[in-house]
């Protein structure tokens, strides 16, 4: 059948062989008229790909096509659409919608709508699509979205590097500027992989000191290579004795916390200040006692993406600014997507990944 009326993707059927993708045809929602069409041009190969198709954060409706770090051309906008034109190079990212309507849309936390829909794996609401459509991800030919989760992509960032910003890069930049970092704070970034060396551009360019804590000495010269100032590895013991009440912000980007020893975390945070974590690890936890916080009034937070002012905000700097992630590229295919998520799942990647090629797995295109 064929675009406008249904979409191509690289699809995984079963989460037990979730390295297998096949291309296929799935039907997008009801096209409405705030809705922008995108080509897809490419698309960032995110960890959340990785625990959705492998099982990870649980069973996910299949098949699925996953990726919401996605940049292309906007090739058909609706009647109310007033954000972008059709020919305009433009961003989604990991929400696709939100019912712009509750207390938490009003003020910006569009992020925290109890009513979103992620942009794969999610169905719609019913009186946004009669069938409630399942949402499916830039792995594909085409992207439906609601114009406020489509973003402007500044001409100084190229497609391949855009693309990883607006998941990992976003995820990272919301809770640094929410938490007001800047000049004359100090930071740690716990983790040094795709969403942690974000979390170091991001602090050096908003003007913090910023240190990686990692449990990986090899990494040392790239955190220095993105601005750290410092570099801690955990492997060495008492590694947080030195550190006491040092940081006003630590951002913990790694999917392992339930292996940390908290205390240790805690302890080098400033009084009340925050233990804020953006790596989503699939097991619980460890155990918590109310007496690890009470040395110097510290807390645990965690945040969700960002939201669309945040989002622009962090292109603008980027541009403005050159920063640059360190990307990896692949050309999008069924052998492709298998190798992407493979390495990414054994971390074996500097330090994100894009697929590219679009044109080439999917045609010329609307």
């Amino acid at each position: 059948m064929g675009y406008p009326d249904t979409f191509e993707g690289f699809m995984i059927k079963d989460q037990k062989n979730w390295t297998d993708f096949h291309k296929q045809e799935f039907k997008p929602k009801k096209f409405g008229e705030h809705d922008i069409d995108i080509k897809i041009e490419c698309c960032g190969v995110c960890g959340s790909d990785v625990h959705t198709i492998n099982g990870g954060w649980g069973e996910a409706p299949m098949p699925i096509c996953v990726g919401h770090e996605v940049v292309g051309k906007a090739v058909k906008v609706g009647d109310a659409v007033t954000t972008c034109k059709v020919g305009d190079r433009v961003g989604v990212g990991a929400q696709i919608w939100a019912c712009l309507k509750c207390p938490q849309c009003k003020s910006d936390n569009e992020n925290y709508c109890p009513h979103m829909v992620d942009t794969y794996g999610a169905p719609y609401p019913k009186d946004v699509d009669p069938d409630e459509t399942i949402s499916q991800g830039g792995y594909s030919s085409h992207i439906r979205a609601h114009e406020y989760f489509v973003f402007p992509i500044p001409d100084a960032i190229p497609s391949h590097l855009a693309a990883p910003m607006l998941c990992a890069g976003l995820t990272t930049w919301s809770p640094l500027v929410r938490a007001g970092v800047g000049p004359g704070k100090k930071v740690a970034i716990v983790g040094l992989g795709g969403l942690g060396h974000f979390g170091v551009i991001w602090a050096n360019a908003l003007g913090a000191e910023v240190t990686v804590i990692s449990h990986s000495p090899s990494k040392k010269d790239d955190a220095l290579k993105l601005g750290a100032k410092e570099f801690v590895t955990t492997n060495e013991k008492g590694w947080a004795d030195k550190l006491a009440f040092t940081f006003d912000f630590v951002l913990n980007t790694a999917d392992m916390t339930h292996t940390f020893d908290i205390k240790e975390y805690l302890s080098i945070l400033k009084v009340n200040a925050t233990f804020h974590q953006v790596g989503l690890p699939d097991e619980a936890l460890p155990e918590l006692s109310v007496n690890m916080f009470m040395p110097n009034g510290s807390s645990i937070g965690a945040s969700h993406i960002g939201n669309r002012p945040e989002c622009l905000a962090m292109l603008k700097l980027a541009a403005e600014k050159g920063l640059k992630p360190m990307v990896e590229t692949v050309p999008i295919s069924e052998k492709g997507c298998a190798e992407a998520v493979s390495r990414v799942a054994d971390n074996k990647i500097k330090y994100r990944f894009t697929l590219t090629d679009y044109d080439k797995a999917f045609g010329a295109r609307e």
